[in-house]
């Protein structure tokens, strides 16, 4: 097959990827959590078939699991906007990964599920970490995606600077406006890990981001939910310590690139060889071809991130029934 041949192929799965995305039924939800009402997105499934919670990143929304959710037709996902960000932007209070820990209890309870799956991308991992450490009984498995696994910074380090350094212009974008959608889909275009993500899911997701009125539209993240949520990501030691310490089936999945699609990724394989999360019971898995976005914004990503996760949904049936 030639090069045209292959590039037809991709683009035919990748529009195909996309009316299906565009064919699962959903809702919009909210659930009422101390300071607020938290924006849920939810993917009926079929009755025993299992629900997943998934849990996004430090800037990001419940949409990013839109093409997760679509890989995993038949499962209820439940995927909540985080305090502090997308629809959930005027939830008040703090932001902890403790708070987010009883916000995932509260959205389990408003739609009576006894037990879930955990997913959780970049800061949603240590979230879904401090959640499953702190409720065992409510959690039957737990897949992280690229993130939950910590990186300490020493007390004199800015965490504005290390925000800027890691998630770069996620963290630009607090600090712009953008005369339309138009201008807020072109900035990330330009974004080094989004060259290859794209389609209407994605567009939802970057427009579920956005707050005002053009010309003054802006990111829908509260800046300083973002820097509280750091902080406890980044220096407290009991976030640190949530993934050595779980007592509910768990595995780390982990990008091959970066955050900006730098080469290595957040974690490099001598970081995750260090961990020791393989002799705690916690298997890392390497998906090359992905970066820390793609992993769950992208096709391929998706696919992967979604088997795994059938899997545990999977297990945890044939465990509990």
């Amino acid at each position: 097959m030639d090069g045209q041949a292959q590039q037809q192929e991709h683009t035919g799965h990748e529009a195909d990827a996309d009316r299906r995305a565009a064919r699962r039924a959903y809702e919009d939800t909210g659930v009422e959590v101390a300071g607020g009402r938290l924006a849920v997105r939810r993917w009926p499934g079929r009755p025993g078939a299992g629900t997943v919670l998934a849990v996004h990143g430090i800037a990001s929304n419940g949409l990013a699991w839109t093409r997760v959710a679509e890989e995993l037709d038949g499962v209820e996902v439940l995927a909540p906007d985080l305090r502090g960000r997308g629809l959930s932007r005027d939830v008040a209070g703090t932001s902890t990964m403790a708070l987010h820990a009883d916000d995932l209890r509260a959205v389990l309870d408003h739609f009576g599920v006894a037990r879930a799956v955990l997913a959780g991308h970049s800061m949603g991992g240590f979230a879904a970490c401090v959640a499953a450490r702190r409720d065992p009984a409510r959690y039957s498995g737990l897949v992280l995606v690229d993130g939950g696994l910590g990186f300490p910074v020493p007390d004199g380090v800015d965490i504005d600077a290390v925000l800027h350094a890691v998630i770069g212009p996620a963290m630009s974008k607090l600090e712009m406006t953008f005369a339309d959608r138009a201008a807020y889909h072109a900035f990330w275009a330009r974004h080094p890990a989004f060259a290859e993500l794209h389609g209407p899911d994605v567009a939802a997701y970057l427009d579920r981001d956005l707050t005002g009125k053009e010309p003054e539209l802006r990111s829908a993240c509260r800046a300083e939910a973002i820097r509280e949520d750091a902080e406890d990501e980044l220096r407290n030691p009991e976030v640190f310590a949530a993934v050595h310490e779980l007592t509910v089936p768990a595995r780390l999945l982990w990008a091959e690139r970066g955050l900006q699609d730098e080469p290595v990724g957040l974690y490099a394989p001598d970081v995750i060889a260090a961990s020791g999360l393989a002799g705690e019971g916690v298997p890392p898995h390497f998906v090359p071809g992905t970066n820390h976005y793609s992993l769950v914004l992208g096709h391929a990503g998706a696919r992967v991130v979604a088997a795994h996760v059938r899997d545990a949904v999977g297990a945890a049936l044939a465990e509990h029934g």
